[in-house]
């Protein structure tokens, strides 16, 4: 079954009201054991295709996850690259900044851990929090010491220029940038919050802190909203995908991902003639 994951892009331009965005889709597999086999089929295309990446050297790929807690990153980023060789791929997480951090332009931080050429790197979080959480809260802003914090709106617009430009920069050198929005409703963030205060394995992951950042949950729609479309463009896409439904959100969240390297046409690297010629004189050497 091919996924049509055009069909959650933010075309760049498009004004972006998530009220409208779905977060739950009908099932995408009638069963548990044709989801599991969709998905294996999708790890499976991507490990192949990650060697490729790893072995020409060309490219780079970075996927940006962003969403409310609860929506399900840690658990798509698990799925979906469980096959790919560790090696060619690396996950950074981004809470709140470090004093040393906050010293320094709100791109550096995430600047330093872009991926190399011929690996793969996903952001947990991103440089977008600093137009989303930092917007919300406002107060965050004081702490980050800017020399003349603007008094108004204009600050995002502004954070949201320098973001573009930033992906403008890395895809016309070779990165490839994929953005992911899990898009959770509010009643079902409630249930998974409340199945890690019921059920003991996931008590660990409760946080009183996801509690309060509920009160928020209007303005952060908004922030959101404002993100996505001002910051989506024809070669760096945001991609809206329904969370409510796990299964659903790492079939499409796997095939985005595919689909991004598939356009990159990869190949592994053509041998020349001189150098067949060297292995077949190696290899002559070894059958003695």
């Amino acid at each position: 079954m091919k996924i049509d994951a055009q069909a959650y892009k933010v075309g760049e331009g498009d004004a972006v009201d998530l009220g409208l965005w779905a977060t739950k889709i009908d099932a995408l597999c009638k069963s548990k054991k044709a989801y599991r086999k969709q998905l294996q089929d999708h790890v499976e295309q991507l490990s192949d295709q990650q060697r490729m990446l790893y072995a020409s050297n060309r490219h780079a790929l970075l996927v940006v996850f962003q969403a409310m807690d609860t929506a399900g990153k840690d658990g798509a980023i698990r799925h979906v690259m469980s096959g790919v060789n560790p090696q060619g791929c690396q996950v950074f997480s981004f809470q709140h900044p470090s004093a040393r951090e906050l010293l320094h332009d709100f791109l550096w931080r995430t600047t330093r851990d872009l991926p190399e050429r011929g690996r793969i790197g996903i952001f947990n979080r991103s440089y977008y929090e600093e137009v989303l959480i930092v917007r919300v809260h406002r107060d965050l802003l004081h702490s980050e010491s800017l020399p003349d914090p603007a008094p108004d709106e204009s600050v995002w617009q502004a954070r949201f220029r320098s973001i573009v430009d930033l992906e403008r920069h890395l895809h016309a050198n070779g990165t490839r940038i994929v953005k992911v929005f899990l898009h959770l409703s509010k009643e079902e963030q409630r249930k998974r919050l409340l199945a890690r205060i019921d059920e003991p394995d996931k008590n660990w992951k409760f946080s009183a802190a996801d509690i309060a950042e509920r009160a928020y949950w209007d303005d952060y729609m908004l922030a959101y909203g404002h993100a996505l479309a001002a910051t989506s463009t024809a070669d760096t896409p945001w991609f809206i995908v329904p969370a409510d439904d796990k299964h659903n959100a790492r079939l499409i969240v796997s095939q985005i991902v595919l689909d991004a390297l598939l356009g990159l046409k990869l190949g592994y690297p053509v041998v020349s003639a001189a150098r067949r010629r060297e292995l077949k004189a190696i290899r002559k050497q070894l059958e003695k």
